[in-house]
């Protein structure tokens, strides 16, 4: 069973998720993080896909504290306005959230594009009670790469992706050569089938691997 939730987190506050079912008992959890455009069809579909791997799944809507009012009509400053809002520290109270619901189906893995892919690593690193993440072409390297993660980690990055030079990728592998860092001959977005750079390929290829690890780490 499939539905719209509310998660509590450690301050008070109260923000939207999509818990996605397995038929059976669950292996795992898995908390989903999507990229900047909320809990869309894309987002809710691959909460699906993990639940029928046998993993509950939890995918919070992170952007819940942001509000606007009606200062202004110009629509194009929305995304820009939005990251100047968005705090690192409350979201990872709301992420602590999210794992400790997911907790309920047992050891919990972390999973994001995008955006998702930087509060991956960043939930590896400073969230109690995660076993495994698996972090897609996140951005904004330099913000996180000082982060050790506490947990197993793997990440995927696109060569053609131009918003995410690979002089940061490999500075990411180098500095943390415990991290299983894997990089395609993809552009960003490449496992969305809902983008016109989605590669099937490149995305079974990681979708497969994103399995497995968390079979071995998560269950």
């Amino acid at each position: 069973m499939n539905s719209r939730i509310l998660l509590t987190a450690s301050d008070g506050f109260e923000l939207n998720a999509y818990r996605a079912e397995p038929e059976d008992t669950p292996r795992g959890g898995v908390v989903l993080v999507g990229e900047v455009w909320g809990i869309n069809h894309w987002v809710r579909s691959m909460a699906d896909r993990w639940a029928a791997e046998g993993y509950l799944v939890i995918a919070p809507a992170m952007f819940d504290r942001v509000e606007f009012g009606y200062e202004t009509d110009d629509y194009s400053r929305l995304p820009r306005e939005i990251m100047q809002q968005f705090s690192q520290e409350t979201a990872l109270l709301d992420l602590a959230a999210a794992v400790e619901a997911a907790a309920e189906g047992g050891k919990v893995g972390v999973t994001g594009y995008c955006f998702g892919g930087m509060l991956t690593w960043r939930a590896a690193a400073n969230v109690d009670g995660i076993a495994a993440g698996s972090a897609y072409y996140g951005g904004g390297i330099d913000g996180y790469i000082g982060m050790t993660p506490k947990a197993p980690l793997e990440t995927h990055f696109g060569a053609q992706d131009h918003g995410i030079p690979m002089e940061q990728v490999e500075a990411l592998a180098k500095a943390h050569p415990g991290v299983d860092v894997y990089t395609c001959d993809a552009d960003h977005g490449f496992c969305c089938d809902e983008r016109d750079r989605f590669d099937p390929e490149t995305a079974r290829t990681a979708w497969e691997r994103s399995v497995a690890f968390f079979h071995t780490h998560v269950g």
